[in-house]
């Protein structure tokens, strides 16, 4: 559950960052891939800079996590240190939220900045989601959901059996950005990432909650569904 609601999070900063930033995404590093190569190639209205700058900075928010919680030990599958990025991914998208605010919109530099901010925000939200290991469930990204979902499906033989945390995958991201993008469409882009801390914030505190029982149980036992059984890597 916590890393269906950070991707539903995830979500929604991309919608702000693809809408109301100059067509750039933040998470979803696949479509700035393209967005570069279609840029590259003179399609008008593609801002190059600014993907790669989002791209280089998703990059940067997974090195800096992966530093920080490289050494981490401990029996909980998601560290003290993986926590602290979350929930400082939280506050600083709470803050930008409310410099958006105080300046109506970001345009040139104050856009880049934030554009940068987020991505490092979901590059390392991304290495969080890696460390727990859940399989299809990145957080900013499902391709490879969708692929496992239809080959393990039963339609292509297979046993469909997790099919309820793949359609969940999907499902949360693509609520996540319909939600921003009626926000930015009727009401603002700050009032969308303000939604989105919102949702990084349950997802936090709902990861903190499971990291508490984790580390309450007896050795060995499975919490909220998150170990072999749930499609957890042995």
């Amino acid at each position: 559950m916590p890393l269906l609601v950070l991707t539903v999070g995830a979500g929604a900063i991309d919608a702000v960052s693809f809408l109301a930033l100059d067509q750039v995404f933040t998470g979803n590093m696949t479509g700035n891939v393209l967005l570069i190569g279609f840029g590259l190639a003179g399609a008008p209205d593609i801002p190059v800079l600014n993907n790669v700058l989002a791209l280089l900075a998703f990059m940067l928010g997974a090195v800096l996590t992966g530093r920080l919680t490289a050494r981490a030990t401990g029996r909980a599958k998601l560290s003290r240190s993986a926590l602290a990025v979350l929930a400082g991914g939280t506050t600083l998208t709470f803050a930008l939220a409310g410099f958006w605010t105080a300046v109506d919109a970001p345009g040139g530099v104050a856009a880049l900045i934030t554009t940068g901010l987020l991505a490092v925000v979901l590059g390392a939200q991304a290495a969080v989601a890696r460390q727990i290991g859940i399989r299809d469930l990145s957080t900013v990204v499902i391709t490879s959901t969708l692929v496992n979902l239809s080959a393990d499906s039963r339609i292509a033989g297979g046993t469909g059996k997790a099919w309820p945390r793949r359609v969940g995958a999907v499902v949360a991201l693509g609520s996540g950005a319909l939600v921003a993008a009626i926000l930015i469409l009727w009401v603002s882009g700050s009032a969308a990432l303000l939604a989105a801390g919102v949702a990084l914030a349950i997802g936090t505190a709902l990861a903190a909650g499971v990291r508490r029982r984790e580390l309450a149980a007896p050795s060995g036992t499975d919490v909220g569904g998150t170990g072999p059984a749930a499609g957890r890597p042995g």
